[in-house]
C-alpha cells in the first residue's frame, strides 16, 4: 500500500475542506433558505427604546445610552481629518482610529477550534436617526456616482453635523463574509450571544459593551426602520469603496456601556456613570 498516496490524498481532501468552509460552522444551523432571523434579540419597530437580549443563556432588558461627548469628540474629529486629508491627496495607513473596531464575542464554538471565544477586527460607523435615514439613504442615492471630491464633501458634511444626524446610541458595520456555506466565528456567536464588546486602537482607546442586531437583507420580518438600516450601511460602504454586487448583512451594535481604556483610565466604565 502506498502510504505516500494516502498521505497525499487525505491532506488533499483537508484543504479541499477548509475551501468549501466545511469547517466554518457551528452545531446550531440559524439558516432557512438562505436567510435568517436572529432569534436572540428582540428589538422595537424603529430601534428606540429598550431591547431584549438573550445572553448567555439568559434573556435580559438593556437600555441603550448615549456615548459620551469624548468619543463623540475623538470620532466625528477622526473621521473629518481623515477625510480633509484625503482631499489633499494624503491616504489613510493606519488601521488605528474610529472607523476599525477589535470585536470581541463569545458564543458557539466553531468547527475548526475548540474555542467558542472569538475576535476579528470589523468596519464601523454611525448610522442616522429614524427620522433621518430616509433622507439620507436618498441624499447618497443622488451622489453616489459624483466625483470623488464632490461624494467626499457629503460625508463630510454629515460628520460635522454629528449627532443632529446620527443615532449616538449605536455603532453599525456588515458581516461580510457569513453565508449558509461559510459562517464567521462573530457570525455565529453573535447569533447564539448578542452581547459583545469593540474595542478601538487609538488614544483615546474607546471600549464599546453592545448588544449585536443582525439584519438579513431578505428576512421577511425585518421591520420598515430595519431594511431601512440594510440599506443605509450597505449603500454607505459602497458611496467610499465603490459598488458590490452583493448586499450584506446588516449589525446594529446597540451601545449599552462605555469604557475608556487608555492607559490614564485603565478601563474605567464611564456610561453610564457608575
Amino acid at each position: 500500500m502506498n502510504f505516500s498516496f494516502i498521505i497525499l490524498a487525505m491532506a488533499a481532501l483537508a484543504v479541499s475542506a477548509v475551501m468549501a468552509g466545511e469547517l466554518e460552522h457551528g452545531d446550531v444551523n440559524f439558516w432557512n433558505d438562505g436567510t435568517f432571523h436572529q432569534e436572540s434579540v428582540e428589538a422595537s419597530g424603529n430601534g428606540t427604546g429598550t431591547i431584549r437580549a438573550r445572553i448567555d443563556g439568559e434573556w435580559d432588558e438593556f437600555t441603550p445610552v448615549e456615548l459620551p461627548e469624548g468619543f463623540l469628540l475623538w470620532n466625528f474629529g477622526a473621521r473629518t481629518d481623515m477625510i480633509e486629508g484625503i482631499k489633499t491627496g494624503m491616504m489613510p495607513t493606519s488601521m488605528a482610529g474610529p472607523h476599525n473596531a477589535a470585536v470581541g464575542t463569545w458564543g458557539i464554538r466553531r468547527n475548526d477550534s475548540h474555542m467558542k471565544i472569538n475576535n476579528a477586527v470589523k468596519g464601523t460607523g454611525f448610522v442616522p436617526k429614524p427620522e433621518k435615514i430616509k433622507e439620507v439613504i436618498v441624499h447618497l442615492q443622488e451622489t453616489i456616482d459624483s466625483p470623488m471630491p464632490e461624494k467626499l464633501d457629503v460625508l463630510l458634511e454629515y460628520y460635522n453635523a454629528g449627532a443632529d444626524v446620527f443615532d449616538i446610541t449605536k455603532q453599525v458595520s456588515l458581516e461580510l463574509y457569513a453565508t449558509p456555506e461559510f459562517e464567521t466565528g462573530t457570525f455565529l456567536n453573535q447569533m447564539q450571544n448578542p452581547g459583545c464588546s469593540l474595542v478601538y486602537l487609538d488614544m483615546p482607546s474607546y471600549e464599546l459593551k453592545c448588544v449585536a442586531h443582525l439584519l438579513h437583507p431578505t428576512d421577511p420580518k425585518l421591520t420598515d426602520y430595519e431594511k431601512d438600516v440594510v440599506e443605509y450601511v450597505n449603500l454607505i460602504h459602497s458611496y467610499f469603496h465603490g459598488e458590490f454586487s452583493t448586499t450584506f448583512i446588516a449589525v446594529i451594535y446597540n451601545v449599552i456601556e462605555v469604557y475608556e481604556n487608555s492607559p490614564a483610565n485603565r478601563g474605567i466604565r464611564f456610561v453610564p456613570s457608575p
